[in-house]
């Protein structure tokens, strides 16, 4: 239970410090921490991330800008897809599931460290689909909108479902790409998205029977008071070289990954 409770503080942590991607490390914290395989870490990752994504989106309603129409949308899709993942996770062995989370970790680490140096190219006018009412801050819903949101909540559902992480790592792109939110609210808007998603993959995992709740209760609780605690470190030590250090850190767990897969 200590055990769980500590690892769930981390990714907490990670999460309020590095954004709605942070909680891919979920899984293979899970993984090395307790000895238990990615098929089954994959659910307990998702509940501790989908909770505290869900505290993340709150407080994004409160402060007014998690555009939570959009949100729905997304994640309907989403919720479509995430049992297709988790029946997925069961069928592929251990290490062909192992080496594909590791190879999606690898592409995060290099994708934040780009962002980090300040390398991301910014969508041009074309790719932005999704364009606000200027007095009414909402979306003008037109078909290419709809369906660029759609597909991106359908690729993190299956992921969600597959890997066991919350998708944040696609949802923020997407979201930046596709439409006109400004950072905060791309990734406030995420954090709802992931909620929602998790929601759906959790509770299909506890219906089966999956789920290891001797792991996952503690995980998630840690997971809660990690993110609590460090939002107020947030603000102090957000910043390119933050972002540096979790992208090399999840570059050497991917690492990691595949030479236990491998072995």
């Amino acid at each position: 239970m200590l055990t769980g409770l500590a690892l769930g503080g981390v990714v907490g942590l990670i999460l309020a410090l590095t954004g709605a991607g942070g909680g891919i490390l979920a899984v293979p914290l899970l993984v090395f921490g307790t000895g238990i395989g990615v098929a089954a870490a994959g659910p307990i990752g998702l509940m501790a991330v989908g909770m505290a994504a869900a505290l993340g989106a709150v407080l994004g309603l409160r402060s007014g800008v998690v555009r939570y129409r959009a949100a729905v949308l997304i994640a309907a899709t989403g919720m479509l897809l995430a049992p297709a993942g988790l029946w997925t996770a069961r069928q592929i062995d251990s290490r062909w599931l192992a080496l594909l989370f590791a190879l999606v970790l690898l592409y995060v680490a290099m994708n934040t460290f780009r962002q980090a140096s300040g390398k991301r190219v910014t969508p041009s006018a074309a790719h932005v689909v999704c364009k606000r009412d200027g007095d009414a801050g909402r979306f003008l819903w037109t078909r290419p909108c709809a369906l660029a949101m759609s597909l991106s909540g359908g690729l993190a559902g299956l992921l969600s479902g597959l890997l066991g992480v919350g998708g944040g790592f696609v949802m923020v792109p997407a979201l930046q790409r596709y439409t006109d939110l400004a950072m905060k609210s791309a990734v406030a808007t995420s954090l709802a998205v992931i909620a929602l998603i998790s929601l759906m993959g959790v509770a299909a995992t506890a219906a089966s029977g999956g789920m290891d709740w001797a792991i996952a209760l503690p995980f998630s609780a840690g997971a809660l008071a990690g993110m609590l605690g460090g939002r107020k470190l947030a603000a102090r030590l957000a910043g390119p070289q933050l972002q540096k250090g979790f992208a090399a850190v999840s570059a050497l767990v991917a690492i990691a990954m595949i030479v236990k897969a491998v072995s």
